[in-house]
């Protein structure tokens, strides 16, 4: 199960809790870190929570990757939604976390089948709810 090049494995939390997302639209967001060379889920936003509520959640100085749900209205005042992935890589990061974090992101990616669009960010500012919402439209 771990990836030859990186060495990651993923566990299968990390699959079961995104097609619950995915599926049942139970939860808001949804982050991983890697812990012992294996991707883990570390934590989950309920429905309610907000955009605000997931950025908030993520270290200042640690790597993650997460899912987002993002729910919106198109111009055509139809409901929609769409699963981000987002690869969070803090400037403030140690470097070989980062190297481990970039290294095994592709892989970890396929593992989480119906991801529609895909942002990297080292600060908040280029994961602004301005730019999630002009990504999915």
């Amino acid at each position: 199960m771990a990836n030859a090049a990186s060495g990651m494995a993923v566990n299968d939390e990390c699959k079961l809790k995104f097609l619950e997302l995915k599926s049942k639209r139970n939860y808001r967001f949804i982050t991983y870190k890697i812990v012992d060379q294996q991707v883990i889920v570390d934590k989950i936003g309920g429905h309610d929570e907000t955009y605000e509520d997931f950025t908030n959640s993520l270290p200042t100085n640690e790597c993650r990757y997460a899912v987002f749900d993002f729910d919106f209205t198109t111009d055509e005042n139809c409901q929609k939604s769409k699963i981000f992935f987002i690869a969070w890589s803090p400037d403030t990061s140690k470097v070989r976390m980062k190297m481990v974090y970039a290294s095994s992101k592709d892989r970890f990616k396929r593992e989480l089948d119906g991801i529609q669009v895909e942002l990297q960010a080292t600060d908040p500012s280029e994961m602004s709810f301005d730019i999630i919402k002009s990504r999915a439209i």
